[in-house]
């Protein structure tokens, strides 16, 4: 053949192949996953909430990933997850072999946290969806000096919390500005089991901002051993099982529209319950595989047995519905967005 023809021969296939998704050129899913090792990234130290789903997880979704890859727990806390989430986004490998279970708050920062302490854009990440709702509730001591959520807005309690950022820390302030509650908080402690065991020791008298699902495993007999009172649901509705013992919701408390509006954007946090996420260069059709294998794990009958003796909620959300609430909650009128980042002090 001349040296003409097969020049152009080969602009052609080189046009052919630059017109063809990239998608053509990856590897099935299967292909990819299989032998491989995916890392579930926990935001979180262990021991706590986020750590026990994320570690249940874990030990179920491989068997539902294309391929069977090995699944690994790894816990990096620090900054409210948010350490844990610039690590998937800016230095962790892009190819779907790393996941990250990252507090709600994390994936709001831009929003209502400190957008100058994070460098990168948490509304891109591809969501595979979410493993529960969550409720946060307000602890005190049965010998604390309020008895009643009530009684705290005229005799001050001291609670205990983590950092700037944290739901114990973020969760009370906005109780003190829109709910006229009199908290001291007292940071420092390194995770939620932290804050509780000091609760326990008598160092505080109370913590807000508690994941309903990590004291029930925490404390599975804690209305029956009496060492803490569940004094209120820092929510707009209420979890079934403290409705029913007729613990009051935060929500149903205020009485101006604009500060219904501040409470319900920032208890939006708990309908984002527990996000688990990828980076947003992983490619599309992992992605896919991911967010179907979250879901199917969520649905499988030996992880909600798990579950169940673990004594966790499992009320999954899918990673359309998720990122349309994203979406939603970053279309937020801006004076309602400032009323709450004015009350969390950014």
């Amino acid at each position: 053949m001349p040296h003409r023809t097969i020049r152009a021969a080969a602009g052609a296939l080189i046009a052919i192949g630059a017109a063809l998704p990239a998608s053509a050129y990856a590897q099935d899913a299967a292909e990819f996953y299989k032998g491989r090792t995916v890392t579930i990234i926990i935001g979180a130290a262990p021991g706590g909430g986020y750590d026990t789903y994320g570690r249940l997880i874990a030990r179920h979704i491989g068997k539902h990933i294309p391929g069977a890859p090995n699944v690994t727990p790894s816990n990096l806390p620090g900054a409210s997850s948010n350490a844990a989430a610039s690590q998937l986004a800016t230095v962790l490998p892009k190819d779907g072999t790393q996941i990250g279970a990252i507090y709600a708050s994390a994936m709001l920062e831009p929003l209502l946290g400190d957008a100058t302490r994070i460098k990168h854009d948490p509304s891109k990440f591809q969501n595979l969806g979410s493993a529960s709702r969550e409720v946060y509730t307000c602890a005190f001591r049965t010998d604390a000096p309020a008895k009643t959520y009530a009684d705290a807005r005229t005799r001050e309690i001291i609670l205990g919390a983590t950092a700037e950022g944290g739901t114990n820390v973020d969760f009370p302030v906005v109780a003190a500005r829109f709910l006229d509650m009199k908290f001291k908080v007292v940071r420092g402690y390194k995770g939620s089991r932290e804050v509780t065991l000091a609760m326990e020791r008598g160092e505080v008298e109370g913590a807000c901002g508690l994941a309903w699902s990590t004291l029930s495993v925490q404390y599975p007999t804690l209305f029956e051993d009496n060492k803490f009172n569940i004094v209120a649901q820092e929510d707009m509705d209420g979890t079934p099982a403290l409705n029913a013992r007729g613990v009051p919701v935060t929500g149903k408390l205020v009485k101006s529209d604009a500060d219904k509006a501040a409470l319900e954007l920032f208890y939006s946090q708990n309908v984002l319950g527990r996000p688990y996420v990828v980076a947003a260069e992983v490619p599309k059709d992992r992605a896919a595989a991911l967010r179907k294998a979250f879901m199917a794990t969520l649905a499988d009958p030996e992880l909600l047995a798990e579950a169940k003796r673990l004594r966790i909620e499992i009320t999954p959300t899918s990673g359309d519905d998720v990122e349309k609430l994203i979406a939603r909650l970053y279309a937020t009128p801006k004076d309602v967005v400032e009323n709450v980042r004015k009350t969390l002090g950014r």
